[in-house]
């Protein structure tokens, strides 16, 4: 089969040929309208470039360079140019150019429908052929960016949590980490069961769909994170969400400046420390200050348990459970003893007993606002002793009563 006139006569009109392919292609395709994403030159370029490839590959049985297809693919993922408009815009171009050879067939005797019919089967084969190669370097290209984007990204995040980034250089992370430059923001740390494992995946889609702008890193036993909470709303859809996570998940008071990440990630993590069981939950710093305090010092909180608590610790397991559950309801119930025995489903003069019973084992009076004080704190330090209730000295004293 011989197109050689043909293609020879086109190839003598490759630039204008490149420049109606381009306004075609500008006209018809919206993600090519915009001169800042695509500028005209550039378009007009890929276009004569590809029309020049699918010209010399025309009648040739041996495989053509699909660099310019791949070039292609290349600019238009990294210009953002989704690729349905980058395939249909390809498309718009062999339609151009198999209008333009069936044109100028017309005026070339020696080419019959006959070799025009077979023609079409093969320039779209190369349309199919081409259209691949665009394709694949185009999501090559996208992956390529994406991991780029998360490795800036990731770092753009360790930089804000270990506070090694100047200050002229904060606006810029924000923006491109999606964050307003400035507060309210908090900090979230969430505690992982295994290295690599994302507590807080669920949430991700979550709050993004709330329109609660983040971002995240994933560390070995931790995933920590820093959310804009512009208002009240917003900070409280952050927390529903995150309580709906199932992950045991700190969360920092609120702050307004992104130089105060790093010690916004120190409070979450206290909040983390002090959370009670477990199971899942949320532990706000602001919500118990005190025992944010005391998570801060394991090891003066230890200590703590032993000058205050330990007498009362050493007692039975079922005594010492029953004294330490009353305490926790006592103080929750603001020092009453009627309140606590309601929740505790007792008669307010068992609460009094197990109150003087406190009272003698500590050698400290809870009518004392500063002995009440010490031992509050204490109860709030043996939650981070190491040791479990039932795994405390055990005694043979039991007073049978209470």
């Amino acid at each position: 089969m011989n197109l050689s006139g043909v293609v020879s006569a086109l190839q003598a009109r490759l630039p204008e040929l490149g420049e109606r392919m381009a306004r075609r292609i500008r006209s018809d395709v919206d993600a090519y309208q915009d001169e800042s994403l695509i500028p005209f030159d550039s378009l007009r370029r890929s276009c004569t470039a590809n029309a020049d490839l699918l010209l010399n590959q025309l009648g040739r049985a041996d495989a053509q360079d699909p660099s310019p297809a791949r070039e292609t693919g290349r600019v238009r993922a990294e210009q953002g140019v989704p690729l349905a408009d980058t395939l249909h815009a390809y498309r718009i171009g062999f339609e151009l150019v198999w209008t333009e050879i069936l044109a100028e067939a017309r005026t070339h005797p020696e080419v019959d429908d006959a070799q025009l019919v077979s023609q079409s089967a093969e320039i779209w084969a190369l349309f199919g052929r081409y259209a691949e190669a665009v394709a694949a370097a185009y999501r090559e290209t996208t992956a390529e960016l994406t991991s780029r984007r998360q490795a800036r990204r990731s770092a753009l995040v360790e930089a804000l949590f270990t506070g090694v980034i100047a200050d002229r250089t904060l606006w810029e992370a924000a923006r491109e980490l999606g964050l307003p430059d400035r507060g309210p923001y908090v900090v979230a740390a969430a505690a992982a069961d295994a290295p690599g494992e994302e507590p807080l995946a669920g949430a991700e889609a979550a709050l993004r769909q709330a329109q609660v702008h983040f971002a995240w890193r994933l560390l070995p036993d931790q995933q920590i994170g820093l959310a804009a909470v512009p208002s009240a709303t917003a900070e409280s859809t952050c927390l529903r969400i995150l309580r709906r996570a199932g992950a045991r998940v700190g969360i920092s008071p609120c702050f307004h400046s992104l130089r105060d990440t790093p010690q916004a990630l120190r409070f979450a993590r206290l909040a983390l420390a002090g959370l009670q069981g477990t199971g899942p939950g949320v532990a706000r710093f602001d919500d118990e200050p005190l025992a944010m305090v005391v998570a801060a010092a394991p090891a003066e909180a230890a200590h703590l348990v032993e000058v205050v608590l330990q007498p009362l610790l050493d007692l039975p397991a079922a005594e010492r459970a029953r004294l330490l559950e009353t305490m926790e309801h006592w103080y929750a119930a603001a020092g009453s003893a009627t309140d606590a025995a309601r929740s505790l489903f007792v008669h307010p003069n068992t609460v009094r007993y197990r109150l003087r019973r406190v009272e003698e084992l500590t050698a400290r009076s809870l009518s004392d606002p500063r002995a009440a004080a010490d031992i509050r704190v204490a109860l709030l330090a043996v939650r981070r002793v190491s040791a479990s209730f039932s795994d405390a000295r055990p005694s043979g004293r039991h007073d049978g009563r209470g």
